[in-house]
């Protein structure tokens, strides 16, 4: 398949640029927002913690619904309202801040609300891309869209650190605004009409679709798999990035600078490994793929255990960022399309939503942990129990049927929506996710 195709596909051009660019600007605030509660507001462990819980939180409480209204509504307002709300919750930091009278506080109530309007975006905007391409376009399509998220990333952590120097760290998060109002534009642009939804009220109606989205995900082999394993990576590395710009900005003596660079740098190893994906499941298959991007994640968070002050340390430590990110990249791009393929249309929305609620959920639960074991043991030692949890996943990876899946699933839709895909087949037994993955290009 020649990715010249998707390049023309004018409604999948807006979709990226709108996408790409919220995350240009979600990666100035990864920057500014960190700085602004430790250096700035001088935020405690326990504060850093409780903040990042804040954050988290909304994936466990909304993602279901989200998911449920993404499949009952049409999408594209889902994601222009999530996005416009983002934009107004953002600029009230900058604003408080130019009179002064900016808090912690309320730097957690816009870090919670602003997630929970990300949440119901995300549930719409992830279930919209299978609307916008075919099936044989979408391993493609997310390598694209994972690889130009990681260039954006690296941009806005760049710019991120040059705008905290240049401007403070409130005035930064402008930037992430006005992305959110180039991807609402952008969304508004897009003229592929959507399937028209099917017409349901009620709220005990809406609590049955939420169960049938989640009976779907775990009667399905695959899908409960790839849950499973993203939800136990997540909360480990939950536990990880609760305490890891607290460990670079206090114990290592990171600058602005040096965070942001080391940020930006690592996510190019996102972008090679979004972009090699569809290359890396033709040669090895998609499940040994996998399975060696899990291994390998651990092995990467040595060097932050033993590091100390001092440049070669934290060009170690970007290094090794670099290489996980590239592992997280490919198997998650891989991940992500496998789950949209064998997914039938009118329940994309909550089988993102199943796993967004474990994966983002599990979140709220590992800060407080973070927290605790920092504030009891010190920040190291956290940083080592989320080590230790990144084994969880590569275990329910490694007795699964997927570790052995060799090429990519070409399950067709399934009609009439009541029943997985391909759950009645293990996925490395099904015989149809062993077709050549050449046929798909």
């Amino acid at each position: 398949m020649d990715p010249q195709v998707l390049w023309r596909h004018r409604s999948y051009v807006l979709y990226v640029a709108g996408q790409a660019t919220s995350v240009a600007g979600s990666s100035v605030s990864s920057v500014a927002v960190p700085y602004l509660a430790v250096v700035e507001l001088n935020a405690s462990t326990l504060e850093v913690s409780l903040l990042a819980f804040l954050t988290q939180l909304p994936s466990l409480l909304v993602a279901l619904h989200a998911g449920a209204l993404a499949d009952r509504h049409p999408k594209r307002p889902l994601m222009i309202g999530g996005d416009l709300a983002c934009l107004v919750l953002l600029l009230t930091l900058p604003l408080a801040a130019a009179f002064d009278r900016l808090t912690l506080e309320q730097l957690m109530a816009v870090a919670f609300l602003q997630a929970t309007a990300a949440v119901v975006h995300d549930a719409a905007a992830i279930a919209y891309l299978p609307t916008l391409l075919d099936r044989s376009l979408l391993q493609r399509g997310n390598s694209l869209l994972g690889g130009l998220f990681s260039l954006s990333a690296t941009a806005g952590n760049s710019l991120g650190a040059a705008l905290v120097s240049l401007l403070g760290a409130a005035r930064a998060l402008l930037a992430d605004a006005l992305s959110y109002a180039a991807s609402a534009w952008c969304t508004t642009r897009i003229r592929i009409p959507e399937p028209p939804p099917p017409t349901r009220t009620g709220r005990e109606r809406l609590r049955s679709e939420i169960a049938e989205g989640v009976r779907y995900v775990f009667a399905d082999t695959t899908l409960r798999t790839l849950t499973l394993t993203n939800s136990t990576m997540s909360f480990a590395l939950g536990v990880l990035n609760t305490v890891w710009a607290l460990y670079l900005l206090r114990e290592l003596h990171f600058t602005a600078t040096a965070f942001g660079l080391v940020m930006g740098a690592a996510a190019l190893g996102s972008c090679a490994g979004a972009l090699s994906a569809p290359r890396m499941t033709r040669l090895v298959g998609p499940g040994p793929m996998m399975l060696t991007a899990l291994i390998l994640t651990p092995i990467t968070q040595l060097p932050l255990l033993i590091a100390s002050p001092g440049r070669s340390w934290q060009i170690a430590i970007g290094a090794a960022l670099t290489v996980q990110l590239m592992c997280a990249a490919a198997a998650g791009t891989t991940q992500r399309s496998i789950r949209q393929m064998i997914t039938t249309p009118r329940l994309q929305g909550r089988m993102q939503a199943v796993s967004t609620w474990l994966t983002g959920g599990s979140r709220p639960f590992a800060a407080p942990l973070a927290g605790a074991i920092g504030t009891l043991h010190g920040v190291r030692s956290a940083l080592v129990a989320g080590t230790v949890l990144l084994l969880v996943p590569l275990v329910v990876l490694a007795s699964s049927p997927l570790r052995s899946l060799r090429a990519l699933p070409m399950t067709a839709a399934d009609p009439g929506g009541d029943a997985p895909s391909a759950a009645e087949v293990p996925a490395a037994a099904d015989p149809r996710l062993h077709q050549q993955e050449g046929k798909r290009q």
